[in-house]
């Protein structure tokens, strides 16, 4: 049991350890990854990515892009 004096350093510590432990060096890296922040601002960037498209341009561009890969197109 964790005493309740515990520093937040120390409960990093031993979270690392337990996930390096439940997971192993390269699951507990793949693990902390999924809870980076990132950077910039997603909404800003989609409005310019989209700026003048249509939704029938995107569709043709996706079934273009499945063709492509070898997919088929239902």
């Amino acid at each position: 049991m964790m005493s309740p004096k515990i520093t937040p350093a120390q409960i990093r510590e031993r979270g690392i350890e337990a996930l390096v432990k439940a997971l192993g060096p390269v699951g507990m890296a793949r693990f902390l990854q999924q809870f980076e922040m990132g950077s910039g601002d997603y909404t800003r960037e989609r409005e310019e990515w989209l700026k003048g498209l249509t939704v029938q341009e995107v569709a043709e561009e996706i079934e273009s892009l499945r063709k492509h890969e070898g997919r088929s197109v239902d």
